[in-house]
């Protein structure tokens, strides 16, 4: 069983670099960087580790010293990596600036990357065949026709196998137009059984409406779970039929980068484990809350044990 028991969630896409300004401002005045990772499917297999669901991340990456660092960060975290190195293309980066203290700005450099030459032979048939859930984001699709391509070979792997498969819409406008990206959706959404999507992001799958309808509509394409992130508003969620909503926990953001992952993590952790979708809202929106506290994609995700942490009203632990 690929050297760990099941049940493990199976996940694969592009990490990059990660640098970020010490100090808030413009980026051309930064005197000092901080280097870290960040990736969709990374920040999920993370966030899912750390809550005790055992993780695979298979990626692709340059010969070179961010790649190491991107295989490196993810193996730390007890994912399970399956990473091929391309002698031929970089690893990609993005740099984030924050340039008030309520606003970042993310710039990407990954055209030609590594990530975006992801192939189906990065993402062992027998891995994705005994996983207990498949999950991949609407990223992969708009990095390029080979990514887009991998992910349809994962996804009809998957449903042949009978593995549950999950699907982040994820839409980045810097890599596709709306149109472009609705295209791939409408195909992709009636092949999985969990789809979620932030209300802006489910209008460019299904047309605007409200949260309770986006939901309803993703639903009508077939998934099982139509799961609306709504960040500070919390999220609602339509399964087999039957609507759930959830308040978010309130924080003080100071990064919300990630939190859109971290949540996902949250949701198929308990659902991963048996439990019901109400349960599930609870855990997604309290790991999307940790995941805002702290600067960085993941490094906020919390913990199983430190749930409980955001409701208590003792400031210290002894």
């Amino acid at each position: 069983m690929n050297g760990f028991p099941a049940p493990y969630v199976l996940t694969f896409g592009e990490t990059m670099a990660l640098m970020r300004a010490d100090q808030i401002g413009l980026l051309a005045h930064a005197s000092t960087m901080s280097l870290g990772i960040g990736g969709s499917e990374s920040n999920v297999a993370i966030g899912l580790q750390r809550l005790g669901v055992q993780a695979v991340w298979c990626g692709r990456v340059g010969a070179d010293s961010l790649g190491q660092l991107v295989e490196r960060e993810i193996r730390a975290e007890g994912v399970d990596v399956r990473v091929a190195v391309d002698p031929t293309a970089p690893t990609g980066l993005m740099i984030k600036e924050r340039r008030t203290p309520a606003t970042q700005r993310v710039s990407y450099y990954r055209a030609g990357s590594a990530g975006s030459r992801v192939t189906p032979a990065d993402v062992d048939e027998l891995l994705i065949s005994q996983a207990a859930l498949l999950h991949v984001s609407g990223i992969t699709p708009a990095l390029s026709r080979q990514a887009e391509a991998t992910l349809r070979f994962a996804i009809d792997t998957a449903r042949a196998a009978g593995v549950l498969v999950s699907f982040d819409l994820n839409f980045r406008g810097n890599l596709w137009s709306p149109d472009g990206a609705a295209s791939v959706y409408k195909d992709i959404i009636p092949l999985v059984d969990v789809v979620f999507a932030g209300d802006d992001e489910a209008a460019i799958a299904v047309g605007p409406g409200e949260p309770e309808e986006l939901a309803r509509r993703l639903a009508a394409l077939g998934p099982r779970h139509a799961v609306i992130k709504l960040g500070a508003n919390g999220a609602v969620a339509l399964v087999d039929g039957e609507f759930y909503s959830q308040p978010a926990v309130p924080v003080e953001a100071l990064d919300t980068v990630g939190a859109g992952d971290a949540f996902v993590a949250g949701y198929l952790a308990e659902l991963i484990a048996g439990l019901p979708p109400a349960a599930s809202l609870r855990t997604a929106v309290a790991t999307g809350a940790f995941a805002c506290l702290v600067p960085g994609d993941w490094e906020g995700a919390p913990r199983r044990h430190e749930l409980t942490l955001l409701a208590s009203k003792e400031p210290v632990n002894r």
